[in-house]
């Protein structure tokens, strides 16, 4: 992403604020609490798209650009960047936005890709009409 990018893109999909217990001996955040919310907000949207359960399959291109403080309100914004039959690659970013004097501040971004799967754990097959609105919305 280039420098002169300074807006969330996508759908706000979770919103929390960091609190003491998520951080390390330093007073900064763990990187993995804000992992975990980034797969958070990312299964919300996958799950609603595909109208059902999804998991996780691959985090990748994960950037942190800045530290998180207690206090922080994180705001995670996903978008869908690829679907295929069964699975979804979504981009997935955080920033922060607890100071509304400034600009909100992106924090970090990444890569998720998650699988639609059935009760039982099985891929399943995303609906057609979804796909094909998701093809749509590209165009």
């Amino acid at each position: 992403m280039s420098e002169a990018y300074t807006k969330p893109e996508g759908v706000l999909s979770l919103q929390t604020i960091a609190m003491p217990a998520d951080t390390n001996w330093s007073g900064d955040v763990f990187g993995g609490w804000i992992v975990s919310q980034m797969d958070l907000a990312g299964a919300i949207h996958a799950e609603r798209f595909s109208r059902g359960r999804c998991a996780t399959i691959s985090i990748n291109q994960m950037t942190f650009l800045v530290p998180v403080k207690v206090g922080f309100v994180i705001s995670c914004y996903t978008k869908i960047l690829k679907v295929g039959n069964t699975s979804i690659q979504m981009q997935i970013e955080v920033w922060d936005s607890h100071d509304d004097s400034r600009e909100p501040i992106r924090i970090t971004e990444g890569v998720f890709t998650f699988v639609a799967v059935d009760v039982k754990g099985n891929k399943r097959q995303i609906p057609e009409e979804a796909r094909q609105k998701f093809l749509v919305s590209c165009e």
